[in-house]
């Protein structure tokens, strides 16, 4: 005989309370969300050889070709200290390439070699694969990227 499986007694509360729900919350679904979003890349960018950050980096770069490594940053949304050893590990797997700005010693250009423009035809299945597992579809996914665009935008513009 099975023992039925016993639900939390659900308890009265104020109405204020129940906004520290998680469930309630947007910053979990969120969270939640993009744990689950790179747990879905991670089977799928193996055998790339890539990481989901080090993924965001080439799309970044198979979109734009050659990025200054401050546009590079603003681009993918990651500080210098996260990006610099991200482009270090795809420079020494052959993908990317620095170079120095002829014009400002200072600035370093960072664009794609011939291999790491070649796996971006790879990817075109890693990304039918993950749009296929979002259960969505074209539309509602463009959608929901709008709008967590948006999202974005508020958040950075907020003090």
């Amino acid at each position: 005989m099975t023992q039925a499986k016993t639900q939390p007694k659900t308890r009265s509360v104020a109405p204020e309370d129940a906004d520290l729900f998680l469930g309630n919350q947007l910053c979990f679904a969120l969270y939640a969300a993009s744990l689950a979003m790179t747990k879905t890349y991670r089977p799928l960018l193996a055998p790339l050889g890539l990481t989901f950050p080090q993924y965001v980096v080439m799309m970044a770069l198979w979109e734009h070709k050659k990025l200054t490594a401050g546009a590079l940053a603003q681009a993918v949304a990651l500080d210098a200290g996260t990006l610099v050893p991200l482009v270090r590990k795809l420079v020494a797997q052959g993908l990317l390439q620095r170079e120095r700005s002829q014009e400002d010693e200072r600035s370093v250009f960072i664009s794609l070699t011939s291999a790491g423009l070649a796996l971006r035809k790879r990817a075109h299945a890693v990304y039918a694969q993950a749009a296929c597992a979002t259960q969505c579809t074209l539309q509602q996914r463009r959608a929901l990227t709008a709008q967590l665009q948006s999202l974005r935008a508020a958040l950075s513009s907020s003090p």
